[in-house]
């Protein structure tokens, strides 16, 4: 059993920080890709950041605003988000691609954490 913890969100105004993390627990051979995506309300649920090995990947509206690292001797990835605005309010999910056994890779998800940004 593989679950995804994600901590961090809250509210804050914006221009602000915050500091997202997602951890990865149970029977884990190998964290592939690892990602956060987020659903604000009546939007449907977009990709923000992928991180595989060394390469990152961003959605165009966080672009040098957040970034997404990784420790893998923690099973962790975080997500730093600087200068926020009130449109990055949404759900924020982390996302992870996992090998638990020989030929068993699966797609998991957390349960979601909220980000709230004030004007």
């Amino acid at each position: 059993q593989v679950q995804l913890v994600e901590s961090g969100g809250g509210l804050v105004q914006a221009g602000g920080s915050l500091r997202l993390s997602c951890a990865a627990s149970g029977t884990i051979l190998r964290l592939n890709a690892m990602g956060w995506y987020r659903q604000a309300p009546g939007k449907q649920r977009e990709l923000v950041a992928t991180i595989t090995g060394d390469s990152t990947n961003y959605a165009d509206s966080v672009k040098g605003r957040f970034t997404i690292s990784r420790d893998n001797a923690k099973n962790t990835v975080y997500l730093h988000m600087n200068s926020l605005k009130p449109e990055d309010t949404a759900v924020y999910y982390c996302n992870a691609l996992i090998t638990v056994g020989y030929f068993n890779t699966n797609n998991y998800w957390g349960q979601g954490t909220q980000v709230t940004v004030s004007s």
